[in-house]
């Protein structure tokens, strides 16, 4: 019997090919339901819409904790080193993440993967303890005062909750905060405007993002896929079924990338690029399953309960069932 089930995701390459029906999940009659990123989430966190959706992974972790809604697979349609994604007004004088403590640094969205890691990268290993920044909340690009969907925050962290018009993307540009962090660019950011009063923290982020991955081989995961608990309980084997189709995805969006007959995106030395990140990465970057990103994911926990967004002993383990720990 054909099991029907709708699922949310964001229109990545990795996914893409299950969207357009290249691939199929064995079993199982797919509603696809694409949206961006932001409105994917606010819609599954706060109402539960889909039977299956791409989820924020540090939100995921915290419903293990809580609510327990879902089950998750070790598959990550988004991966990002994001010390790209730290922003400063230059008038600040900042060099390195050490230089943010006591700082006004702004934050989207608390528990979104970016900040996590780098709160919990920063503290490690750069020497900025995660609580000597003021933390600022705000709309990337638009005030507002209430969260987009619902959070927790830690003790021991002094956070303000701005609505300041124009978000924390003119925030920075006005100096009201020092530093941002982000996964989206602010609007305030243009790097072919030499007067332009926001630069990123790190001059050259892929020489910094290469010899983090070369210290500690973690690519750090921003989403992962998840999966209701009560439909994975009715159906056994629908978690193995699931993952079988997302890598089967994962590897057909790769082969798309490398077919050099027509670029697949706007990047004139498109392959070049993709050797170039073997080389600095590994042929496996990308890697799913349970065994290739035990550490990771150990690590990541470990940053939420420092910061106090996780308070139990759970595990890496405690995210998967059965058959995805054997991955």
């Amino acid at each position: 019997m054909t099991l029907k089930l709708s699922i949310g995701a964001s229109d990545c390459d990795r996914i893409r090919p299950l969207i357009d029906g290249a691939v199929t999940i064995d079993g199982v009659e797919a509603r696809w339901h694409v949206h961006g990123v932001q409105q994917l989430f606010n819609e599954q966190c706060t109402h539960h819409t889909y039977d299956a959706a791409e989820f924020p992974l540090a939100t995921y972790l915290r419903d293990l904790e809580g609510a327990r809604r879902y089950l998750a697979l070790p598959v990550f349609p988004s991966r990002h080193f994001r010390f790209s994604c730290v922003f400063v007004n230059k008038a600040a004088g900042l060099k390195s993440p050490a230089d943010l403590a006591g700082k006004r640094v702004g934050i989207p969205i608390w528990d979104m993967a970016a900040a996590v890691w780098l709160r919990g990268i920063f503290e490690e290993h750069h020497g900025l303890d995660m609580r000597a920044p003021v933390y600022v909340t705000n709309g990337l690009e638009f005030g507002r005062t209430a969260d987009e969907h619902p959070q927790a925050y830690p003790g021991g962290f002094e956070i303000i909750h701005a609505s300041d018009d124009g978000g924390l993307a003119k925030m920075l540009a006005d100096g009201k905060i020092e530093a941002l962090y982000t996964a989206g660019a602010p609007s305030t950011y243009d790097p072919h405007d030499p007067d332009c009063p926001v630069t990123r923290l790190f001059d050259d982020p892929v020489a910094a993002e290469t010899a983090y991955y070369q210290n500690t081989g973690i690519f750090p995961p921003m989403h992962i896929f998840a999966l209701k608990r009560e439909i994975a309980e009715a159906n056994p084997g629908l978690t193995r079924r699931l993952y079988a189709a997302l890598c089967d995805a994962q590897r057909e969006a790769r082969a798309r990338l490398f077919n050099s007959a027509a670029l697949n995106v706007m990047l004139p030395w498109l392959f070049d690029h993709l050797l170039e990140s073997e080389r600095r990465l590994g042929a496996d970057y990308w890697a799913a399953g349970f065994a290739a990103n035990r550490k990771t994911l150990e690590t990541v926990i470990d940053y939420m309960r420092n910061e106090g967004l996780l308070t139990t002993d759970l595990t890496a383990g405690d995210m998967f069932d059965a058959d995805m720990r054997a991955t």
